[in-house]
């Protein structure tokens, strides 16, 4: 039997490369003539550089950048193609997992080292840039971001109006002069050369009740009196961005939500374009190559919810698998909220929880849970090929 593993990572708990390993244990352990394919992948967020990166046999740039807190980290950034392409997560410089839950706050929170990145990721002299998106602890509509790189977010009194969320509010103007691509103004004219490719599965507009303040703010720490706050600022950016003549009208494009806004200024800011970040995985990873003699692929993430057949990468390995006519099967931390849904899109979903009580209890037991899951499902399998 070949089978493909293509998880993603189960958030705060096992890396996907991991996840991989333990499958494979488990595989191994019903089958030891099974031939493995571990393809770990990511959607957008943490870990799609790394992912891409190695995938493509790249090296990796570290680099000191700004926490969304305003602490000095190291982050990194990938050079794959000989040296013509960075691949960069914003998460690595203004992640949720940065910071403890006690510091969360969107209000707080600015992405001014996730364009500190993408600085020093063209000092390397790169013509491309494929950006990850997902995975931000922040909500400022990127001014922190384009602020790194040279344009100027100012008030009333032409002051800038600093960083975080709380910000957004104090904008009314946008000083974007200097060099021109197309019809973008960019200060930092090494951008006038480089195109750039955002990796994300996100599709939310910037504003409104799917916008990035009213679906994500809240996971960011929001506050339902910060949520308003946040989409009220946003808005506000929006109006500096038609005044700057960035933009003629709504900004409503599938992904400007992503990142807390950070997808919309990478679009209208720097001319950037959108494509789905699992399927760049994918791709640079050699899914595809593998997928054509496969005779399973798994996948799998650290929580399954209505959320993840609507788009969400797990959804997108099945999508692609079952156009092969290779059957798939979901490994899942839990399986939450309605899941009549599920083998629709899936043709085998599983939780790999075995009555523990409590989220801490999972957690500990997880990594065996997991090897259990996946060395049950190959004995299933084998039963019904039993003759």
């Amino acid at each position: 039997m070949k089978i493909i593993i293509s998880p993603d990572s189960f958030k705060q708990n096992i890396g996907a490369p991991e996840v991989c390993s333990l499958i494979e244990e488990g595989i191994l352990r019903a089958d030891k003539n099974a031939t493995v394919y571990k393809i770990p992948l990511a959607d957008g967020g943490e870990g799609t550089a790394r992912a891409i990166t190695l995938a493509a046999g790249g090296r990796f740039i570290k680099t000191c950048v700004t926490d969304p807190l305003g602490r000095k980290i190291n982050a990194e950034f990938g050079l794959i193609e000989n040296d013509s392409v960075a691949v960069l997560d914003i998460a690595s410089a203004c992640g949720i997992e940065l910071l403890d839950k006690n510091e969360l706050n969107p209000m707080k929170a600015s992405s001014y080292g996730a364009g500190e990145l993408i600085a020093a990721a063209l000092d390397t002299g790169v013509k491309k840039l494929i950006i990850g998106i997902g995975g931000s602890a922040v909500n400022d509509g990127g001014i922190g971001l384009i602020s790194a790189l040279g344009f100027k977010v100012l008030d009333n009194d032409g002051k800038p109006v600093g960083h975080g969320g709380g910000a957004l509010s104090r904008i009314a103007s946008i000083d974007c002069s200097g060099a021109v691509l197309s019809t973008k103004l960019l200060p930092d004219r090494r951008l006038t050369d480089v195109t750039i490719k955002v990796a994300c599965d996100v599709t939310n507009p910037l504003l409104g009740a799917n916008g990035a303040s009213v679906v994500f703010g809240p996971q960011k720490g929001a506050t339902a009196e910060m949520v308003k706050a946040l989409d009220d600022g946003l808005a506000n950016l929006a109006k500096a961005w038609q005044k700057a003549g960035l933009i003629d009208g709504a900004v409503d494009h599938p992904g400007d939500g992503a990142a807390g806004g950070i997808g919309a200024a990478l679009r209208i800011c720097l001319g950037a374009s959108f494509e789905s970040g699992a399927m760049l995985v994918m791709k640079y990873a050699g899914f595809f190559k593998h997928l054509t003699e496969a005779d399973l692929v798994i996948t799998g993430e650290g929580m399954t919810d209505a959320q993840t057949a609507d788009g969400k990468l797990c959804s997108i390995v099945a999508r692609e698998a079952r156009k092969a006519g290779v059957p798939v099967a979901l490994i899942s931390g839990a399986l939450s909220g309605d899941r009549s849904n599920l083998l629709s899109v899936f043709d085998y979903a599983v939780s790999t929880a075995c009555g523990q009580i409590g989220l801490d209890a999972m957690l500990k037991d997880s990594k065996q849970d997991l090897i259990f899951a996946a060395e049950n499902l190959v004995r299933a399998i084998n039963i019904g090929t039993k003759k």
